[in-house]
């Protein structure tokens, strides 16, 4: 690894002018164009290193790019997934233009920086600086940030193309002690609107409050019933089917680092909820989270008014041995059982007239979870392959996150791994992403000893 190191430091001007040119292209999941131009990007990079390439395509779907190296005499096929779409972003929370790469100290901010382009150059440039013993496969997907609609029929249409021994997901962050991480689960997701409506108009706080419903109020009533002060889920069998954890996964998780006090402080928390377990052993949960709250409006633009409606939008994070179908339903029981009448249309006046509660319940099924068992040999063969570079690593029974991983296990039948590079704080999802760069070069040299194996 001392070659690899001082190649690495030659060439780091260069690794770092290729990501800044791959991170300026916009990749909102929903930017067709722009996640083509990612794609064509992507094509081009593979290609300089002689990995054969070329697009799967659906109808209606962003291009998922595949490349292959293929080995004579090669005993086993390895398979490395990433993401090149990202979620939106806002320009005005940025202190940095987010298609526009910035150096700030010792990290680069920019969508996408952490997730997952920068997954993605620490593969590439691990083909030119391994020396490759096994056949390497690459999917490079364009829509896991919107639910991977398409990628489960594309995986369909492809499986004797994607023929492997074992995958390797390269998305999420290593552990927040910044110990190299791998992981062996993760969490299915979700999606669920409900809108609850007072009158079909916005009507007037002092002429009509303590008369008129306020569906604000009433939103509020109905999200409060779903959890108790510690955060634990009280809609009936939600914790129902939940598959318990193996004796080398509850021994993971003890030997896992104590981090949690240093990260409540590092977040502002004076508590955290779970009835003190430690984060670790939390995730393994399924969970019910309330991604934002509306109605009319707040602060400079509020009004004297009742609101006439008020909507929430919600994720329910799955594990193993739960569904998207199981859960969402069982929530949708619970507002029933509030007194809503559920619809999942925009109601008329006659319903309106009819029913005194009433909630429009929209669901995204999105994907479930994913688990491989930690007793397989070549997870075995992974783990002391990685410890012996990045070692001590933590070894994650569930990573929190959600990957669209269930359609691998679905339609390729393989197990895999999870081999993230990005640093615990690199606001994923959020404004300001960035990637610290020593997660960066410590990444590439994670997938240069896993393209050896």
């Amino acid at each position: 690894m001392f070659l690899l190191a001082l190649l690495l430091f030659a060439n780091q001007d260069e690794i770092l002018r290729e990501f800044r040119e791959f991170l300026a292209i916009p990749n909102v999941s929903t930017d067709t164009a722009n996640i083509r131009r990612n794609a064509d990007w992507l094509t081009a990079a593979m290609q300089r290193r002689s990995i054969k390439t070329r697009l799967l395509e659906a109808a209606g779907a962003p291009p998922v790019v595949y490349g292959e190296i293929l080995k004579p005499g090669a005993r086993r096929t390895l398979l490395f997934y990433a993401h090149y779409d990202g979620q939106p972003v806002d320009p005005r929370e940025w202190k940095t233009p987010p298609f526009e790469p910035t150096m700030i100290a010792d990290r680069l901010y920019a969508r996408g920086a952490s997730d997952d382009k920068g997954a993605i150059i620490a593969m590439l440039n691990a083909v030119e600086r391994g020396s490759i013993q096994s056949n390497i496969k690459f999917l490079f997907e364009g829509e896991e940030e919107h639910e991977s609609t398409h990628l489960q029929a594309i995986l369909r249409a492809n499986k004797e193309l994607l023929k492997a021994d074992l995958l390797f997901v390269c998305d999420g962050p290593v552990h927040p002690s910044r110990r190299q991480q791998l992981y062996f689960g993760v969490r299915g997701a979700s999606k669920v609107d409900i809108t609850v409506y007072g009158p079909n108009r916005e009507l007037h706080s002092g002429h009509y409050g303590n008369w008129a419903p306020n569906p604000a109020m009433m939103l509020a009533r109905l999200l409060a019933s779903m959890k108790d002060d510690d955060g634990r889920v009280l809609v009936d069998r939600f914790y129902e089917g939940v598959e318990p954890l193996g004796p080398l996964e509850m021994k993971a998780l003890a030997e896992m680092p104590a981090i949690d006090e240093s990260l409540r402080k590092e977040l502002g928390l004076s508590r955290n909820e779970g009835g003190g377990r430690a984060l670790a052993e939390s995730i393994n949960q399924p969970s019910l989270n309330i991604r934002g709250f509306s109605s009319a409006g707040t602060g400079s633009v509020a009004r004297n008014v009742v609101p006439s409606t008020a909507t929430v939008t919600m994720d329910l994070r799955l594990v193993k041995g739960v569904t998207p179908q199981s859960q969402t339903q069982r929530v949708i029981e619970h507002i029933r059982k509030q007194g809503y009448f559920v619809t999942d249309r925009e109601p008329d006046l006659d319903m309106r007239l009819t029913h005194p509660k009433i909630a429009r319940v929209v669901v995204e099924l999105g994907y479930g979870p994913a688990r491989t068992r930690m007793d397989l040999p070549v997870v075995s063969e992974v783990v002391a392959a990685v410890d012996r570079i990045r070692g001590p690593i933590v070894k994650l029974p569930t990573m929190g996150g959600s990957v669209p991983l269930f359609m691998f296990e679905q339609e390729l039948g393989i197990p895999w791994i999870g081999v993230p590079i990005a640093n615990h704080d690199n606001n994923q999802h959020a404004a300001n992403e960035n990637i610290r760069l020593q997660n960066l070069w410590d990444g590439i040299e994670v997938m240069t000893t896993l393209m050896r194996l």
